[in-house]
C-alpha cells in the first residue's frame, strides 16, 4: 500500500509564508512525480505545482515567483514553500504522487512494470486573511 501524509497548513496574514510537506510511504519502488493541487470552496481543484524525480518543475501562473517546490528523493518527501501569500491562496491543498509499487515489478529478465499508482493525500488547509 502507498500512503501520502501532508503537513504544514495553517492560518497566516497577507504577505505571510508557509511551508507544506508531503511524504509518500509504503511499498514503493519508485516515485515518478509529485504534485500539489488546491481547491477553494466552490471552485474546482487546480494544479499548483509539480516536480518529477529528475527535478523538472512546473508552476501555475498564479503562484510563479511566490511558491517554490522541492523534494527529498531519499525520503519521498515533497515541499511547497509559499511566500507573499494572498487571500486568493486560501484553499485546501492536496498532494498527489504517482509511481511504481514493489509488487508491480517484474524483475526478470529485465526490470519492468505495467502498473502505475496514483495516490492523494488527505489535504491540508491554508487560510490567508487580509
Amino acid at each position: 500500500q502507498v500512503e501520502l501524509v501532508e503537513s504544514g497548513g495553517g492560518s497566516v496574514q497577507t504577505g505571510g509564508s508557509l511551508t507544506l510537506s508531503c511524504t509518500a510511504s509504503g511499498t514503493i519502488f519508485l516515485v515518478c512525480g509529485m504534485s500539489w493541487y488546491r481547491q477553494a470552496p466552490g471552485k474546482e481543484r487546480e494544479l499548483v505545482s509539480s516536480i518529477t524525480n529528475d527535478g523538472t518543475t512546473t508552476y501555475a501562473n498564479s503562484v510563479k515567483g511566490r511558491f517554490t517546490i522541492s523534494q527529498d528523493i531519499a525520503t519521498n518527501t515533497m515541499y511547497l514553500e509559499m511566500s507573499s501569500l494572498e487571500p486568493e491562496d486560501t484553499a485546501t491543498y492536496y498532494c498527489a504522487a504517482d509511481g511504481v509499487q514493489i509488487k508491480d515489478i517484474q524483475w526478470k529478465p529485465n526490470i519492468r512494470w505495467e502498473s502505475i499508482f496514483l495516490r492523494w493525500g488527505q489535504g491540508t488547509r491554508v487560510t490567508v486573511s487580509s
